[in-house]
């Protein structure tokens, strides 16, 4: 990434002082994540230098994050034909921004932090048009494609290599307490506009259909697709959300 950026500061002369403070100047990956997330979180009241040093305290204290924001840039640049290099999603991919500010989220609120955690919810949710709770568990190598009005709700549970789409949303019903949101396996791909409502389990390497509201748990390895989803076939690969094939399997 530090090379292309590099590649690209030369080629667009007028982004040259992005490309360095966000990405070039920095020793290393962990250094420009936290610096890049903080100034687009940043404001008058709470600075990008306090998010930035709390960021870097964060990442000490917990470096898998790093690892699964390495992992979310390799989930984009295999799977989304218009991302062209590794730059590309640190920079300017809503969805990337979302996912990493959550998990910074996500680390405050199991430490007691909630309002700061709220702080962070609110910030991106206002900037982005994603919704995710911090308390959201979420897996490695996720890639959230256009990411506008992605939801998520607070006892929601994501796998790794999961792909999501524009408009889904991982909602709970009722108000009740306790698990009320979904459990979502390991390589499945949720298409846009999806709504998969309630305490119910999407299955390793399910595919969900566009538009589709899916209120029952789907077995592992189907194609669900109708209001309400129901079993349309099973997808041709183990894991759809690489392949990102949105085909409905008759």
């Amino acid at each position: 990434m530090h090379s292309q950026s590099i590649s690209l500061a030369s080629d667009e002369l007028m982004l040259s002082s992005y490309y360095h403070n966000h990405v070039i100047n920095h020793e290393s990956f962990e250094s420009a994540l936290a610096f890049h997330i903080a100034a687009q979180l940043g404001s008058e009241t709470v600075s990008e230098q306090m998010l930035n040093t709390l960021f870097i305290e964060i990442l000490r204290a917990e470096p898998s994050l790093a690892d699964a924001a390495l992992a979310d840039i390799d989930a984009y640049f295999e799977r989304d034909p218009a991302c062209d290099n590794y730059c590309r999603p640190f920079l300017f991919f809503k969805g990337y921004l979302a996912i990493q500010a959550q998990r910074f989220a996500h680390h405050l609120w199991c430490s007691q932090r909630q309002s700061m955690a709220r702080y962070i919810q609110h910030s991106v949710s206002v900037l982005c048009d994603v919704d995710i709770h911090p308390a959201a568990q979420l897996g490695r190598g996720l890639m959230v494609d256009h990411a506008t009005g992605l939801v998520i709700g607070e006892t929601a549970v994501v796998g790794n290599n999961v792909s999501l789409l524009h408009g889904v949303t991982l909602g709970g019903t009722g108000n009740g307490i306790g698990k009320r949101h979904p459990t979502i396996g390991e390589g499945v791909l949720i298409s846009s506009g999806a709504k998969i409502l309630g305490d119910i389990t999407v299955g390793d390497g399910a595919k969900v259909g566009a538009g589709s509201v899916v209120l029952e748990s789907v077995p592992s390895h189907v194609t669900v697709a109708g209001v309400p989803a129901k079993v349309v076939g099973r997808p041709a690969e183990k894991n759809p959300s690489l392949s990102m094939d949105q085909q409905i399997d008759g």
